[in-house]
Protein backbone atom coordinates (compact mmCIF):
# COMPACT_ATOMS: atom_id res chain seq x y z
CA UNK A 1 0.00 0.00 0.00
CA UNK A 2 3.33 2.69 0.24
CA UNK A 3 1.60 3.86 3.60
CA UNK A 4 4.28 5.22 5.58
CA UNK A 5 4.31 6.86 9.27
CA UNK A 6 5.20 10.33 8.42
CA UNK A 7 3.05 12.23 11.39
CA UNK A 8 3.44 12.08 14.97
CA UNK A 9 -0.02 13.64 16.11
CA UNK A 10 -3.14 12.48 18.55
CA UNK A 11 -0.71 10.52 20.86
CA UNK A 12 0.09 8.13 17.77
CA UNK A 13 2.36 7.77 14.94
CA UNK A 14 0.00 8.23 11.36
CA UNK A 15 0.11 7.39 7.98
CA UNK A 16 -2.71 8.43 5.41
CA UNK A 17 -3.34 6.10 2.69
CA UNK A 18 -5.95 5.21 -0.21
CA UNK A 19 -6.73 1.56 -0.67
CA UNK A 20 -9.89 0.78 -3.27
CA UNK A 21 -10.36 4.85 -3.48
CA UNK A 22 -11.23 4.53 0.00
CA UNK A 23 -8.62 6.73 2.79
CA UNK A 24 -7.06 5.06 5.47
CA UNK A 25 -5.45 5.72 8.27
CA UNK A 26 -3.39 3.77 10.28
CA UNK A 27 -2.07 4.61 13.44
CA UNK A 28 0.36 3.37 16.72
CA UNK A 29 -0.21 4.90 19.77
CA UNK A 30 2.69 6.21 21.14
CA UNK A 31 1.04 6.39 24.92
CA UNK A 32 1.75 3.38 27.43
CA UNK A 33 -0.58 0.54 26.42
CA UNK A 34 -3.01 0.92 29.12
CA UNK A 35 -3.52 4.38 27.56
CA UNK A 36 -4.47 3.73 24.19
CA UNK A 37 -7.69 4.63 24.01
CA UNK A 38 -6.44 8.44 24.51
CA UNK A 39 -4.91 7.92 21.14
CA UNK A 40 -7.96 6.22 19.80
CA UNK A 41 -10.23 8.79 20.97
CA UNK A 42 -8.03 11.60 19.78
CA UNK A 43 -7.64 10.23 16.54
CA UNK A 44 -11.71 9.26 16.27
CA UNK A 45 -12.24 13.25 16.95
CA UNK A 46 -9.44 14.98 14.39
CA UNK A 47 -10.94 12.52 11.54
CA UNK A 48 -14.97 11.99 12.54
CA UNK A 49 -14.86 8.32 13.26
CA UNK A 50 -17.38 5.99 14.06
CA UNK A 51 -16.46 2.72 16.62
CA UNK A 52 -17.63 0.56 13.03
CA UNK A 53 -15.07 2.70 10.90
CA UNK A 54 -11.92 1.41 13.49
CA UNK A 55 -10.26 -1.88 12.95
CA UNK A 56 -7.95 -2.40 16.23
CA UNK A 57 -5.10 -4.56 15.94
CA UNK A 58 -2.82 -6.21 18.60
CA UNK A 59 -0.79 -8.96 20.98
CA UNK A 60 -2.93 -11.91 22.71
CA UNK A 61 -1.51 -14.27 25.31
CA UNK A 62 -4.47 -16.31 25.03
CA UNK A 63 -4.09 -17.09 21.64
CA UNK A 64 -1.03 -19.55 20.72
CA UNK A 65 1.88 -18.16 18.57
CA UNK A 66 0.99 -16.97 15.10
CA UNK A 67 -2.51 -17.44 15.83
CA UNK A 68 -4.89 -15.26 13.81
CA UNK A 69 -8.52 -14.78 15.45
CA UNK A 70 -10.96 -11.53 13.73
CA UNK A 71 -14.10 -10.26 16.19
CA UNK A 72 -16.56 -8.12 15.62
CA UNK A 73 -17.11 -7.14 19.07
CA UNK A 74 -15.74 -8.60 22.51
CA UNK A 75 -14.61 -7.95 25.85
CA UNK A 76 -10.94 -7.05 26.26
CA UNK A 77 -9.94 -10.41 27.37
CA UNK A 78 -7.84 -9.10 29.84
CA UNK A 79 -5.64 -6.93 26.89
CA UNK A 80 -5.25 -3.49 28.52
CA UNK A 81 -4.93 -1.56 25.77
CA UNK A 82 -7.87 -3.35 24.08
CA UNK A 83 -9.52 -2.65 27.82
CA UNK A 84 -8.21 1.18 27.56
CA UNK A 85 -10.01 1.80 24.01
CA UNK A 86 -13.21 -0.16 24.97
CA UNK A 87 -13.94 2.52 28.08
CA UNK A 88 -12.70 5.06 25.75
CA UNK A 89 -15.12 5.06 23.40
CA UNK A 90 -17.83 3.28 25.46
CA UNK A 91 -18.11 0.17 23.36
CA UNK A 92 -16.94 -3.66 22.89
CA UNK A 93 -18.48 -3.21 19.14
CA UNK A 94 -14.99 -2.93 17.33
CA UNK A 95 -13.43 -4.80 14.75
CA UNK A 96 -10.46 -6.63 15.79
CA UNK A 97 -7.58 -8.71 14.30
CA UNK A 98 -6.10 -10.87 17.28
CA UNK A 99 -2.57 -11.87 17.16
CA UNK A 100 -1.57 -14.47 19.10
CA UNK A 101 1.91 -14.50 20.95
CA UNK A 102 1.28 -17.21 23.26
CA UNK A 103 1.06 -17.32 27.11
CA UNK A 104 4.22 -16.04 29.50
CA UNK A 105 6.77 -19.48 30.47
CA UNK A 106 6.15 -20.33 34.37
CA UNK A 107 7.60 -17.31 36.25
CA UNK A 108 7.48 -14.65 33.60
CA UNK A 109 4.98 -11.63 34.56
CA UNK A 110 2.46 -10.70 31.90
CA UNK A 111 3.80 -7.28 31.10
CA UNK A 112 7.50 -8.43 31.01
CA UNK A 113 6.68 -11.39 28.85
CA UNK A 114 4.87 -8.93 26.28
CA UNK A 115 7.70 -6.40 26.08
CA UNK A 116 10.20 -9.39 26.01
CA UNK A 117 12.07 -10.12 22.21
CA UNK A 118 10.57 -12.88 20.67
CA UNK A 119 12.59 -16.01 20.30
CA UNK A 120 13.87 -17.09 17.28
CA UNK A 121 11.33 -19.56 16.51
CA UNK A 122 8.66 -17.43 17.25
CA UNK A 123 10.17 -14.44 15.42
CA UNK A 124 10.22 -16.95 12.24
CA UNK A 125 6.64 -17.52 12.80
CA UNK A 126 5.57 -14.04 13.34
CA UNK A 127 7.34 -13.00 10.29
CA UNK A 128 4.92 -15.24 8.52
CA UNK A 129 1.78 -13.97 10.38
CA UNK A 130 2.00 -10.64 10.66
CA UNK A 131 1.16 -10.12 6.83
CA UNK A 132 -1.74 -11.96 6.89
CA UNK A 133 -2.73 -10.00 10.19
CA UNK A 134 -2.04 -6.81 7.52
CA UNK A 135 -4.12 -8.56 5.43
CA UNK A 136 -7.13 -9.58 7.19
CA UNK A 137 -7.38 -5.37 8.98
CA UNK A 138 -7.30 -4.59 4.97
CA UNK A 139 -10.08 -7.26 4.20
CA UNK A 140 -12.26 -5.85 6.51
CA UNK A 141 -12.32 -2.48 5.04
CA UNK A 142 -13.95 -4.12 2.16
CA UNK A 143 -15.07 -7.42 3.19
CA UNK A 144 -18.05 -8.73 5.19
CA UNK A 145 -16.56 -9.55 8.81
CA UNK A 146 -17.92 -13.51 8.63
CA UNK A 147 -15.81 -13.81 4.98
CA UNK A 148 -12.74 -12.38 6.84
CA UNK A 149 -13.26 -14.60 9.78
CA UNK A 150 -14.27 -17.53 7.54
CA UNK A 151 -10.59 -16.96 5.64
CA UNK A 152 -8.11 -15.35 8.61
CA UNK A 153 -9.46 -17.19 11.57
CA UNK A 154 -6.74 -20.05 12.41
Amino acid sequence: MGAEFISSRHEALVAETRHQGEKLIIAKPLTYMNLSGRAVRSLVHWYKLQPEDIIIVYDDIDLPVGRLRIRGQGSAGGQKGMASVIETLGTEGLLRVRVGIGRPPEGWTAPDYVLAPFSAEEWQVMQEILPLAAEAALALTWQGLDQVMNRYNR
